[in-house]
Order: structure tokens, then sequence, then C-alpha cells
């Protein structure tokens, strides 16, 4: 199947005049990107309370990590559907289903006094991140093209900032008000999105015609549950634990029947044909080290700052402290937004993501040799950041020059879920290699310095290799225009 080039955006507003179009379009980033930050908070608000919710939802602190763990399922199973189902049906409806999912979701959450109704609320929470892929394809269907680059950059940067912000956010609200306050601020923050979204982005008329692949989505989603289940458990259950290895052994079981099954459908979920060319598949391939990066820095950083300084190494900040330090990561992943739009208009979306994956890279040697104070920790987190803001704006466009128009949004949703998989690993990862070297302090077993310092490595490693991928996705003459 060859790339074809956008029709106009037809009942897009501002259509009339340049001037009106811009500032149509840019109403409408503001929009999707808001929905796409409110979005991504969710996935990290939980983390304050993390330690308390076996106390606060009446269960075992095993169950209550799923309360953390199911969201993340959600998300990842979610994406390339909710691409999909756009592709379909408009993006702008789908757009709306996935804010009043998450306002449903909070809304759940924020009247759970048990874990049974907190996971179906996280697990609705999670299937709303379907909006961030929706939202980056259709940028590019309503917004002026010298605009499009730069606010596909700024949406996708809303996976990070979401999670760099909720964290200090999360721990002001429960350090001053109750725990159930973080859901009914998540909850109003969702009904003003759906609001926005329905009156202020246009629907625009890209169904395409086709049907929905229900037995290729279930099994998709049994394959995709198993396989990260089983990594983000792995640690808690022991990696050759009877449920790890049986998850693992189903996941590639019923992927690989699934992949059978979509080569041959008609209406695919997901067209791996092209998801195998080579530009796509090696976008994809540094997705995933480029999330396994981003990862490992929001899982060790935190960490180390609350060590206690009696490890002799540890920085020894209170969890809202930890949260102020990481903040401006989130702002600077915001702020190089529009520097990554420029970029790929200069140089393009191939050479950006190398840059993005580069400076990733050298966040972490800088956390590498330089890890005595929490000032130095925040330049680290704010390093890493910009260049995972450069690397995620970068990823889209790229998938988007290389696949029809017809397929933008499953494409990128297939794009969402390979991060996905690579945070997961990378959580399972980091998890093992601070859990290997420890040492214990009144009782308590506490990562080792040498610990820390070998995330930081792994986590360079993994931004260097994105670098080589994104340097081996050949450059293209036909691409389609953005």
């Amino acid at each position: 199947m060859t790339a074809t080039s956008p029709a106009p955006a037809t009942g897009a507003p501002g259509t009339g005049t340049a001037h009106g179009a811009a500032r149509s379009g840019l109403l409408i980033v503001a929009v999707l990107c808001f929905g796409g930050l409110t979005a991504s908070l969710t996935q990290t608000m939980v983390i304050p309370i993390q330690g308390e919710l076996g106390r606060l939802l009446h269960t075992s602190e095993a169950n209550a990590s799923w309360v953390v763990t199911a969201t993340l399922v959600a998300a990842a199973v979610a994406m390339p559907i909710a691409g999909r189902l756009a592709d379909l049906h408009g993006k702008q409806r789908v757009l709306v289903v996935s804010a009043l999912v998450l306002v449903v979701g909070s809304l759940v959450c924020a009247l759970s006094g048990s874990l049974a109704p907190m996971l179906v609320g996280r697990l609705l929470q999670g299937c709303a991140m379907g909006f961030v892929p929706v939202g980056i394809a259709l940028l590019r269907e309503v917004t002026p093209p010298r605009l499009t680059a730069t606010a596909m950059a700024a949406m996708s940067a809303t996976l990070g900032v979401g999670g760099a912000v909720g964290l200090p956010l999360s721990a002001w609200i429960v350090q001053d008000f109750s725990w159930h306050t973080l859901f009914w601020v998540s909850t109003g923050l969702a009904a003003v999105v759906a609001l926005a979204v329905v009156l202020l982005v246009p629907h625009v008329r890209d169904a395409e015609p086709g049907g929905f692949d229900l037995l290729g989505a279930v099994g998709l989603g049994v394959g995709l549950v198993a396989l990260l289940v089983a990594v983000s458990k792995g640690n808690e259950w022991g990696w050759g634990d009877g449920r790890t290895l049986g998850l693992l052994v189903a996941a590639v079981l019923v992927l690989l029947a699934w992949g059978g099954y979509e080569l041959r459908t008609p209406d695919p979920l997901c067209d791996l044909r092209t998801t195998a060319r080579r530009p796509v598949l090696l976008t994809n391939l540094a997705a995933v080290a480029i999330g396994f990066g981003m990862m490992a820095q929001a899982i060790v950083i935190p960490r180390l700052l609350q060590s206690p300084a009696a490890t002799g190494y540890g920085l020894g900040q209170s969890l809202l402290e930890t949260g102020l330090w990481m903040a401006p990561g989130g702002l600077v992943m915001m702020v190089f937004s529009p520097v990554s739009g420029r970029l790929i208009r200069a140089i393009g979306a191939r050479a950006t993501l190398m840059i993005g994956g580069a400076v990733l890279g050298l966040g972490y040697l800088f956390a590498l040799v330089l890890m005595d104070a929490a000032w130095q920790m925040m330049i680290a987190t704010c390093i890493t950041s910009a260049g995972v803001g450069i690397g995620y704006a970068a990823m889209p466009t790229l998938i988007l020059e290389s696949v029809p128009l017809a397929e933008a949004g499953s494409a990128v949703g297939i794009n969402g879920l390979v991060r996905s998989i690579g945070t997961s690993v990378s959580s399972a990862a980091m998890a093992a290699i601070l859990t290997a070297s420890t040492l214990d302090l009144g009782g308590y077993a506490l990562p080792t310095e040498k610990a820390f310092a070998i995330c930081f490595g792994v986590g360079a490693a993994a931004a260097f290799v994105g670098v080589l991928l994104a340097a081996a996705v050949p450059r293209r003459r036909d691409a389609v225009p953005l």
C-alpha cells in the first residue's frame, strides 16, 4: 500500500484565511495538548500514596500494586485500538469518547473505598490514554502546515510532561488534602477536556471505509495483558515463578497467532505489512529504546533523592521535595517541544530523533558522574527530559511520513504501544538492578550506590541504541507531507 497525501480538512474552523486558520489551529492544539496532559497525569498520580494503598483500600500491599499496573496495561492495549477506531469513525469522535471514559474512570476512583471499584476506575483511566495518539494523528489534518510539526511535538511531549508534573502536584494534594481529592481533581480536569473537545475541536470528515477487527482487538489485548503483567510483576513474583513463565509463554503464543490472523484478515486492526516497512519498524524499535530511557530516570532518580543520607550517598529528600526537584524536567520537556518542531522542519524527523536520543544518553552520563546533590539530579533530569521531549516529538512525524492517511491513527497508536512496552521493560529492569545489590540500614534493604550507577549506565546505553536505530531509518523522498 502506498502513502497518499491527506485531503483538505473539511469542516475545520478558520479555513477561510491563513490568519484565521492559524488562530483556530492554535486553539485546537491547546485543547488537544491539555487533554493529553490530563490523560498522562493519571498515570503517575497515585505514586505519592502507593505505599499506603493497601491500608487505604483495606487489602494487601501485593493486591494494591495492581492499582498502578492496571492503568499501565490498559493504556498500552487502548492506544492501538483507539487509533483504529479513529481511522474508521473519525478522530474527533474517539477523542470525545476517550475524554468521557476518563471522566467516568476518575469519578469511580474518587468514590472508591475498596480495591475492586478502584481497579475498575484505574482501568478506565488507562483506556483514556488512547486520546494521545489519536490527537497526534488529528493534528496533521487540522493545523496549517507551518504549525503541524510543532503541534505534534507539543502533543507528544504531554506523554512525559504529565508524569513529571503529576508527581509534585499529587504529593502536594495528598499532603494537604484527602487522597480522594486526587481523583476529584482529575474528574474535573477530564470534564473540562471533554467539553472543550466537543465545542472547539472540529469533526473532520476523515473516517475511512472498513470494519473493526474485533477478534484482532481481543487477541492483541490478551497477548499484551499477558506480556505486560508478566514484565510488571516479574520482580515481585520471581522470574522463574510459574505465573511469570506461564504468562510469558501465553503472550508469545497468543501474539504469534494474532500476527498470523492479522496478515490474513481483509480489515486488520494493525496492517503488519505497513508496520514491517523499514522506516516504521525502525522508528518503533527506537521508540522502545527511548521509552526505556524515559522510564529509567523516572524510577531511579526519585529513589536516589529519597534514599536516607545515612547511606553516605542518599540525598534524604521528602516525597514533596523529590517531586519539586523533578518538576523542572516536565517544564523543560514542554519548552523543547517548539524547538523540536523547528528541528524537524530544518533537518528532518530522522536527525531530530537521533539528537533526542543523544541528549537523553548524555543526561544519564551526567547523572553517572555527578550524583552527590539534589541540584545535580535536577540538572540530569532536565537534560534527560529535553532528550525525551525532542525524541518523542520526532517519532510520530517519522511514522506519519511513512503510512497512508487512512492508517494514521492506527500507526501512531502502535507507536504509543511500543513506547509503553519500553517503559514497562524499563520499570522491571530498573527494579531488578536496584534489588540485586543492596545494603542493610536499620533492617531495611536499600539499593547501593553501585546499583544506582548501573541503572544510569543502562539508561545511557538504551538511549544510544535508540540513536543507532534512528540512524538506520532511511531518508524518504516520497514522504507524506505534513
